[in-house]
């Protein structure tokens, strides 16, 4: 009897605990998308992304200018040259093959250096709101099956970044 007694106050004092207890969420996301330095970023790995497609496409015509250029002297090279061009075509080749993946690379260590200050803005943001709205969590509603609109924060967040 004093067991149950005991877990009847506990989970009173548990839910008591819980009640008092604010819960938010908000949709980060759309936050993220609407944010103009999210714009810019954007916009500036596309134009990376751009530059880096026409130097591929310049390199394929360089390697492909060579080759051509290779095949049509083939016969009359001296083996000591053509050793050399083939040495050339293979290290283009190989520069061409190497060259999406380090590109690839190269874009995501953008992103994630130009992401990293929109983030942590946006985070600010957030916490700065949980703070002022003493919410104990704000949880991000893309996690979420249902959340009611009462407790959706994400206007409160847009404004204090001028959204």
């Amino acid at each position: 009897m004093k067991k149950i007694t005991f877990l009847v106050l506990l989970s009173a004092l548990t839910l008591s605990t819980i009640a008092q207890n604010k819960f938010g969420h908000v949709n980060a996301q759309e936050i993220l998308l609407l944010m103009p330095e999210y714009k810019t970023m954007s916009s500036t790995l596309q134009m990376s992304s751009t530059l880096k497609q026409s130097t591929l496409k310049a390199m394929e015509g360089e390697f492909q200018a060579k080759y051509s250029a290779y095949e049509n002297e083939v016969s009359s090279l001296d083996e000591a040259i053509k050793i050399d061009r083939e040495t050339e075509l293979q290290n283009l080749q190989k520069r061409l093959q190497e060259f999406p993946q380090n590109a690839q690379n190269d874009l995501l260590e953008q992103e994630r250096t130009l992401m990293a200050p929109i983030e942590e803005k946006l985070l600010s943001a957030i916490t700065s709101v949980a703070e002022e709205g003493a919410y104990t969590y704000i949880f991000n509603s893309q996690v979420f099956y249902y959340g009611s609109e009462k407790n959706d924060v994400s206007s409160v967040v847009k404004k204090k970044l001028g959204l």
